[in-house]
């Protein structure tokens, strides 16, 4: 099997390079630990993800395996995904997790042809920025049980209820949501799936601040909100099959696994350049064995991404959704374990934050305090080794 990617795939790569080397450069000092907070927590962070945003946009990059007429480049999966992995690795900001990642994929399998005119081309310019209208205090992995509803009046539906840990909602232009519109159906029937602007009237949001003050989450509430019909992607009281559809596209992980890969190449530098008791850690043989391992799983995640990437290009999408789901869990359990492992290898210097004495600007410390939040967000890993079971494995529920 030949793992190389073409002449033209590897001039992409070097291009997507030059321009994140380039661009990250005029990072502000959030983008230094990296992650969400970086970009939802401060003024100055969300501003240079949006100036990320539009000049991706410019160059089409952002929506690269979309059809031209929506603002994309009707590119392969695989440039997408080579896109995506040079992003990670550099840790730019600019692609919106919830518009490009999910609300795209929805209005490109379920959206009627108006709604795709009018939604799309926004998203694919980095002009509108999304969030995710999903959890409830009482409906968080349990998605099903939400109780959020949607009552019809004429041509709107009026919204009344709660959402949350509602990621940048402060800063989000407008919000996909599930809401109930068939009060006598339980569970994932009577849902409908809507896109609304979230300075709608009747639209209030609450922050939700960590222990070290970040602002990424949010309560919001809804108290008559009025959305147009024409703003509903699918039928009513079928929002779950659509919000299932998008899980078809593309799904990688592949960003997690740069974004590791970057971090093992930083604690090699550190651990080659730093001593203990005269001697480098790099010939602590323990130390080795550990990032050596680390390295061989990054590895293995990567290939896995790609074999995703590759199924869904050819057409297995079915597959494609139990693998995602298997990267996923993978991944995202993989980058935990290399941030305990550096934050045993800084030792106590691993907690120190915003300080000369703080290795890579305190990156370890939000990472250890963050990573749990790994597993859970996108879907718990429990329910995506449900997936795996029931879609790759055909087992019962």
């Amino acid at each position: 099997m030949d793992f190389s990617f073409t002449p033209e795939q590897e001039k992409l790569k070097k291009e997507f390079e030059e321009f994140f080397i380039t661009e990250m450069k005029k990072a502000p000092p959030t983008y230094e630990t990296g992650g969400l907070e970086a970009m939802f927590g401060s003024d100055v962070g969300w501003e240079f993800h949006l100036y990320m945003a539009r000049e991706l946009g410019k160059k089409g990059w952002l929506a690269m395996a979309w059809p031209e007429k929506y603002g994309g480049k009707d590119a392969s999966v695989i440039d997408q995904v080579i896109f995506s992995e040079v992003r990670g690795y550099y840790g730019g900001p600019g692609v919106d997790i919830f518009g490009i990642g999910i609300v795209a994929p929805t209005l490109l399998v379920a959206a009627s042809e108006k709604q795709r005119e009018k939604f799309l081309p926004p998203i694919a310019k980095g002009e509108l920025m999304y969030c995710q209208g999903w959890s409830e205090p009482n409906a968080g992995s349990d998605l099903a049980s939400l109780s959020t509803t949607a009552v019809k009046d004429e041509d709107d539906y009026i919204i009344n209820g709660q959402k949350i840990w509602t990621s940048g909602a402060h800063r989000a232009d407008w919000m996909f949501i599930l809401v109930r519109t068939n009060l006598e159906e339980k569970r994932s029937k009577g849902l409908t799936y809507l896109l609304l602007d979230m300075k709608a009237p009747g639209i209030t949001v609450r922050p939700i601040e960590a222990m070290d003050g970040l602002h990424m989450f949010n309560e919001v509430f809804f108290d008559d909100v009025r959305v147009p019909i024409a703003n509903r992607i699918g039928e009513e009281n079928k929002g779950w099959e659509v919000t299932r559809q998008s899980m078809n596209f593309e799904r990688s992980s592949i960003g997690i696994f740069s974004e590791n890969q970057k971090t093992i190449e930083d604690l090699v530098r550190f651990v080659k350049e730093t001593k203990r008791d005269g001697k480098p850690l790099a010939e602590n043989q323990v130390i080795r064995n550990k990032l050596a391992e680390l390295a061989a799983e990054t590895e293995v995640g990567r290939a896995m991404a790609y074999n995703i990437a590759w199924m869904q290009e050819k057409g297995g999408l079915f597959l494609a959704a139990s693998a995602a789901s298997a990267a996923k869990v993978f991944g995202t359990e993989l980058a935990q374990r290399l941030v305990y492992v550096g934050a045993d290898i800084l030792g106590q210097y691993s907690q120190v934050k915003e300080s000369k004495w703080a290795p890579f600007h305190g990156k370890f410390e939000t990472n250890y305090q963050n990573c749990m939040g790994l597993n859970i967000a996108g879907g718990t890993s429990e329910i995506q080794r449900n997936l795996v079971a029931w879609i790759g494995l055909g087992l019962p529920r």
